[in-house]
């Protein structure tokens, strides 16, 4: 899919925003566990706290017997990341803590700003004596005459980070998985949306080669109007081209009959000087419609969409034609026409130019004539073949200069030769209509070369 495909930009954009949603959606679902995580943490800490709090509130238990109901056996281990501590505020400052914060302390929440809860405790991150990071529920106990204590329970938070990172690892992949089916189905989904507009390129590519003159089948309904237009259009262009052909073949009729009463009244005074010059100047006249008329009619036609023309029956009958006017010079034709060719134009246009190339290097050769047709792969992916039309002959050949001037509307260089003049011209007007183009160059029989380089499909 190129960068400049409606199928890349919709897959762009979907991939885009399958992105956007699936880490938006990552992030929210990984700070809705943490929270959750550290809830269930918490309440475990708030459990232990508050055993803690229902011993300091009964002091006149045994010293022996006082927090041995938390039932944690990682409170005893020294430095176990599990700790609890209790502060009296008063001038000592008397502490009591769990034999695993040994002979350390805990830091306190209160004096790192910590805001007390609706519930009266204090919750948050501290380092803890060996670096690790702890989870802290601290609690502020006032017992009257008793004094005031500051109770907290304190627990390894490397528990909270490695749910969370379990987590995030799964939701990851798993999400990586999802990103990958969801853009494997907006490839699919992109394939099969555009399908019609892939349909109908091919359909109108079947029109340019002549395998089909309309759009045909069922369309959606997004894409129904547009092959309606484009059969509408297809109609008015060969509508246009039927009256453009009317027009010119009524012009033509039009402008021969008053020339050629012209003609025939100079003629009968020829001996007149201004006789004679009416007669020459209706001549140049004559040349000049036929020529403008024989080029509205060839771009009439070259406007038809959809033509395609079989070049080797089309050569094969003009030669055999050409043979048959050339008899008594005993002129050899010989013919070698690739089976793949075809012209994309109108059967009688090729003839016409083929033709035009062919009677002239008949007229012109010694004993021999050369017919080579080719077909040339395509310069672009996207551009059609080329179809070349090679015409050699052994005649005596043409000069640089005679080639430029030979190629000119109307010129000559030998009145001996019977025709109008026009043959090269109209051959180079007819070609360049096709896109396509007349080279003249040495044959190498040793006459002049003809190549003709028309499209093909």
């Amino acid at each position: 899919m190129r960068g400049s495909s409606l199928a890349t930009r919709l897959f762009l954009s979907a991939t885009a925003w399958v992105v956007v949603i699936l880490v938006i959606t990552g992030v929210v679902l990984s700070s809705v566990y943490r929270s959750a995580t550290e809830r269930s943490f918490d309440r475990r800490l708030n459990l232990y706290l508050r055993t803690l709090v229902a011993e300091v509130a009964t002091p006149d238990e045994p010293a022996e017997q006082q927090f041995q109901s938390l039932g944690e056996p990682l409170f005893e281990l020294p430095l176990s990341g599990w700790y609890w501590q209790i502060v009296r505020s008063n001038e000592k400052g008397e502490t009591r803590a769990s034999r695993s914060l040994w002979d350390k302390k805990l830091p306190k929440l209160e004096q790192q700003g910590a805001e007390l809860t609706g519930a009266g405790i204090r919750l948050g991150y501290i380092d803890g004596p060996e670096g690790q990071t702890l989870r802290v529920v601290e609690r502020p106990v006032d017992l009257g005459a008793d004094g005031k204590f500051l109770v907290s329970v304190a627990g390894d938070a490397s528990e909270i980070f490695d749910e969370i990172r379990n987590f995030d690892y799964y939701l990851g992949g798993t999400f990586a998985a999802l990103g990958i089916v969801l853009l494997l189905t907006t490839i699919f989904q992109v394939r099969f949306g555009l399908a019609p507009l892939k349909r109908i390129s091919e359909s109108i590519a079947d029109i340019r080669s002549g395998r089909a003159e309309r759009l045909e089948g069922e369309f959606p309904v997004e894409i129904a109007p547009l092959a309606r237009e484009t059969n509408a259009l297809i109609d008015a262009n060969r509508e246009i081209v039927e009256r453009a052909r009317t027009h010119v073949g009524n012009l033509a009729h039009a402008i021969k009959t008053p020339l050629s009463i012209i003609v025939n009244e100079a003629s009968a005074h020829a001996v007149d000087p201004f006789a004679g010059k009416v007669l020459e100047q209706a001549f140049v006249m004559r040349d000049q419609v036929t020529h403008h008329l024989e080029r509205a009619r060839i771009a009439a036609r070259v406007t038809i969409v959809g033509t395609v023309t079989e070049v080797s029956p089309a050569i094969e009958a003009l030669c055999r034609t050409m043979e048959k006017i050339h008899r008594d010079r005993d002129i050899a034709i010989e013919v070698r026409v690739d089976p793949r060719a075809k012209f994309r134009g109108e059967r009688q246009d090729l003839e016409e130019m083929a033709g035009n190339l062919v009677d002239n290097a008949c007229k012109w050769a010694s004993s021999q004539v050369r017919i080579e047709v080719l077909v040339e792969p395509p310069v672009e992916p996207v551009a059609g073949s080329l179809l070349r039309i090679v015409v050699d002959d052994d005649g005596r050949g043409l000069s640089v200069a005679e080639r430029a001037q030979i190629s000119r509307r109307g010129q000559r260089l030998d009145e001996s030769k019977p025709g109008s003049g026009l043959g090269l011209s109209i051959v180079v007007d007819l070609a360049a209509l096709y896109g396509g183009s007349l080279v003249l160059a040495d044959a190498p029989i040793g006459g002049l070369r003809a190549e003709l380089v028309l499209p093909g499909i």
